[in-house]
């Protein structure tokens, strides 16, 4: 559990910190911004899944 509490706090900085630097970023950097974010996001619950279906 302790685990996922870190890694619920990184999202959230990491949001922050994104949110504070999109102003100054043009529209293909955000754009890219946004796929990454996606993309990682889609990975993390996919291991997340993965993991807990291992362990049952």
């Amino acid at each position: 559990m302790m685990t996922r509490n870190k890694l619920i706090t990184g999202m959230m900085l990491g949001a922050a910190a994104t949110m504070l630097l999109m102003p100054d970023m043009d529209r293909n950097t955000r754009r890219r911004m946004k796929r990454a974010n996606r993309y990682v996001r889609n990975m993390a619950e996919d291991a997340y899944g993965g993991m807990m279906k291992w362990m049952r």
